[in-house]
Parts: structure tokens; C-alpha cells; sequence
């Protein structure tokens, strides 16, 4: 009876850590790809303000 109920509380306690550690990753992920998108929203280039590039200069 005594190993059936520690036996238990082990599976228990390995379900949470498993729990923790995938949410703890998640979160991890979420983080790195919400760098990852402000990095390249970052370093995109802004519109050309209005009026701009509507006639091409081909004598530059």
C-alpha cells in the first residue's frame, strides 16, 4: 500500500515538472519569436511619404 501511494505522489510530481518545463518553454519560444519579429519590423523600411517615388529620375 505504502509503495502504490509513493509510487503515486513520483507520477504526480513528474507530471507538474513535466508541466513547469513545457510551459517555461513556451513562453521561452514566445519570447524569442516576438524578438525575432520586432528585430525584423525593426529594420524594415518605412513607406516613402506621399508623393514620393511616383516618377522614376533615369537621368541618375
Amino acid at each position: 500500500m505504502d509503495t502504490d501511494l509513493a509510487m503515486q505522489m513520483v507520477t504526480m510530481q513528474t507530471a507538474a515538472t513535466r508541466g513547469s518545463v513545457q510551459m517555461a518553454v513556451l513562453k521561452k519560444t514566445h519570447d524569442l519569436e516576438a524578438t525575432l519579429l520586432n528585430t525584423l519590423l525593426q529594420s524594415a523600411p518605412a513607406a516613402p511619404p506621399p508623393g514620393q517615388g511616383l516618377r522614376i529620375d533615369k537621368q541618375a
